[in-house]
């Protein structure tokens, strides 16, 4: 095992090297706008235009910047300095992580109370009232688009415009450690609006798991034992049929990390999400690779943490 792991860790080293100079080669060598242009903004001239690139070097070839870069951030744990923001990409990174990791962990823990819960109960009684009404529902929930629901719960329940006024709405981010009430309170609806079409998801796969599971010849044998139904299903039939949804929840986890793009904008939270849309908004390129390899590094870490934790679901597993 660790072996196997240390095997790993070597690779997410290549593999991040390889979407840095990927990343580097879509948003520099082939950008979308001039950053200099853009920094430049309306009274620009051709000698500020010049002067800017410049100063950013951006008039160095592209090898150059890349291998600056590169030996900035291997030696110096340095992502750059962003152009629009006049700030250290590693210092608003740090900053915006705190509440995309509250709105990750919030929805975490919210969709795999409701999915889980919803797919057990569709599993056991299949083909029943109950099966059916779940099943109906999780595909609506599977069908609503984030942004769309966002704007709905915005326009239902927001304390300033909504025709109910029971939660907050955009843009009343408070952090953890300043009000945790107020945190709570302002996350309430992007939790759920996010959790949803993943609960829903993960209700339907946890469904056709643990039905084909409760087939198998030692569920039969554990009934013949004596054995109550619901330590059947949780303890015996449950092992087996959270393989899946720990392969999906890990990827989940992982890209949430890297930025809940649309979650974050719809309710303006500030968070790497929100950060990577203005980024890409304002062509500011060194905080786009930043949240590109920031994303990266999650997904390969949670991805890394999956393949571990089969050994512990699955006997059947092991690495060497």
């Amino acid at each position: 095992m660790t072996a196997y792991i240390v095997r790993r860790l070597l690779w997410v080293v290549v593999l991040l090297l390889c979407v840095s100079a990927l990343t580097f080669v879509i948003f520099y060598t082939l950008p979308s706008a001039d950053p200099a242009q853009l920094r430049a903004g309306r009274a620009q001239n051709p000698e500020l235009i010049a002067q800017i690139r410049d100063s950013l070097g951006l008039d160095r070839p592209s090898y150059v910047q890349y291998g600056e870069y590169m030996k900035d951030l291997v030696l110096h744990f340095d992502f750059g300095y962003s152009y629009q923001h006049d700030e250290d990409v590693r210092t608003l990174l740090f900053d915006r992580t705190p509440a995309t990791l509250s709105l990750t962990l919030g929805a975490v823990i919210l969709w795999l109370l409701m999915g889980i819960s919803v797919g057990i109960l569709s599993a056991v009684r299949r083909q029943s009232k109950l099966d059916r009404a779940a099943m109906g529902v999780s595909l609506i929930g599977i069908s609503a688009p984030v942004y769309w629901l966002g704007l709905v719960m915005l326009y239902l329940f927001a304390s300033d415009i909504g025709k109910f006024k029971l939660f907050p709405g955009a843009n009343t981010y408070e952090p953890l450690t300043q009000d945790p009430a107020a945190w709570f309170g302002s996350l309430l609806m992007p939790w759920f609006v996010l959790a949803v079409s993943f609960a829903a998801f993960y209700a339907r796969l946890l469904r056709a798991s643990l039905s084909e599971v409760m087939e198998e010849d030692y569920i039969r044998t554990a009934r013949a034992k004596g054995l109550s139904e619901r330590r059947v299903v949780l303890r015996h039939g449950m092992r087996s049929a959270a393989t899946p949804i720990v392969t999906v929840l890990g990827l989940d986890i992982g890209i949430l990390l890297g930025g809940a793009i649309l979650v974050e904008s719809v309710f303006n939270i500030p968070g790497i999400g929100r950060l990577a849309f203005d980024a890409i908004s304002r062509g500011d390129l060194p905080v786009i690779q930043g949240t590109v390899l920031l994303g990266a590094f999650f997904i390969i870490i949670a991805t890394l943490i999956v393949d571990i934790a089969y050994a512990f679901l699955d006997p059947r597993v092991r690495y060497r």
